[in-house]
């Protein structure tokens, strides 16, 4: 059987994030989900087509290379389906409540501390630090654990009593036609605690607005859109639980002269009409500045590609893997000639039997210039 296109079967474009990709997945799992179509055959083929197509489309390096080669590439690698999308980490107590699915009716347990948010930040960087990898020095706002009740949000000296409303889970649930819906208690904020005597500190937060500054590492063939997570490193939990994330998001520029194509590298370079005919040596300068020598074929034509091994962008993953740099020759007419240059090419005119303006007659272009403005020449 055909499969069918990824992007397709989860109605996204082929530009889509992976919000807007996790956002259809999860609205096709809901409709087709077995427990929901009573087993039906139909509805099952369709959940796990939807899963699959999740499963390469929300991971970089297999969307990667869906994108270039297609299921065949995915097949090429070896790389099985099915079972890798954690359906409960995704919609979390929706699914649980709804298919039975955890203890206690479904009802996951989110009393006591909380952990801290993550925070985002987005980097911009040049073509030639994704390919070498860089460092940045990035200021980040942060939530930090109050000082003076060391995160407890009570004044010091007393001590938190559990939450009335929630007593103490830091959850509520609540009833949405069939389904059962649990979400942090307004009342605590999720921490199952209230402080009746609130710390001057922080009012009672437990955590502070603070601002510091961070160096973080960019590994080298990072792209635009991938993401780097460093652990610890967001807002400071409630009550000692555990911090947040700090999330980047790279960015990185267009290169005046290279373009990148997955792990290759693509420039285009001027070769005279003596090297296109003849071929000889020339020496090319890499994106990282390296001066590579490479051996030019006879009778190279204009866009003809070159390829030289080991010069492109290095995968992330394995860094000692790189992709290759893809000369695309230009040959470059010279628009001013010394008198022996032209000599030689009337020679070659006559040998190819081509037709050439004659010594000294002005080209059709120069004629036609001259009678739009004549004044120009004097």
């Amino acid at each position: 059987m055909v499969k069918r296109d990824y992007y397709e079967v989860l109605s996204v474009t082929r530009t889509a994030n992976g919000d807007e990709i996790k956002k259809s997945f999860r609205k096709l799992a809901m409709q087709y989900h077995p427990d929901r179509n009573g087993g039906d055959a139909d509805a099952t083929e369709k959940f796990k087509e939807a899963q699959e197509a999740f499963e390469v489309l929300s991971d970089a390096d297999k969307r990667s290379i869906y994108d270039r080669h297609g299921h065949d590439g995915l097949n090429a690698q070896g790389g099985g389906f099915g079972g890798g999308v954690d359906l409960s980490e995704m919609f979390g107590d929706l699914f649980g409540s709804f298919f039975g699915g955890g203890g206690g009716g479904g009802r996951r347990q989110r009393q006591g501390p909380q952990p801290g948010n993550d925070i985002q930040v987005v980097v911009d960087i040049d073509l030639k630090e994704a390919v070498l990898g860089t460092k940045r020095t990035i200021t980040l706002q942060t939530e930090d654990v109050c000082g003076t009740c060391n995160g407890s949000g009570a004044k010091p000296g007393t001590q938190p009593t559990p939450c009335r409303r929630c007593g103490g889970q830091g959850v509520t649930i609540q009833r949405q036609g069939i389904f059962q819906v649990q979400a942090a208690c307004t009342a605590c904020g999720g921490r199952g605690m209230i402080n009746p005597d609130p710390c001057s500190g922080c009012r009672g937060n437990g955590r502070v607005a603070s601002r510091k500054t961070e160096e973080i590492d960019i590994p080298p063939g990072v792209d635009s859109g991938n993401r780097i997570r460093h652990g610890g490193k967001g807002d400071a939990g409630s009550a000692g639980a555990p911090r947040g994330d700090l999330e980047v998001v790279v960015r990185v520029k267009e290169h005046r002269f290279f373009q990148r194509d997955g792990h290759n590298l693509i420039c285009q370079w001027p070769v005279t009409f003596s090297q296109a005919a003849l071929g000889g040596p020339i020496e090319i300068t890499t994106l990282t500045g390296d001066k590579v020598r490479h051996e030019l074929p006879r009778g190279l034509q204009t866009h003809e590609v070159l390829r030289i091994l080991g010069h492109g962008v290095p995968h992330v993953r394995s860094p000692k893997k790189r992709g290759d740099l893809l000369i695309q020759v230009v040959v470059d007419t010279p628009q001013t000639i010394t008198p022996e240059m032209e000599q030689l090419f009337r020679q070659l005119a006559v040998m190819e039997k081509a037709q050439v303006a004659s010594p000294g007659k002005k080209s059709f272009f120069s004629k036609l210039k001259d009678w739009i403005s004549p004044d120009e020449k004097k």
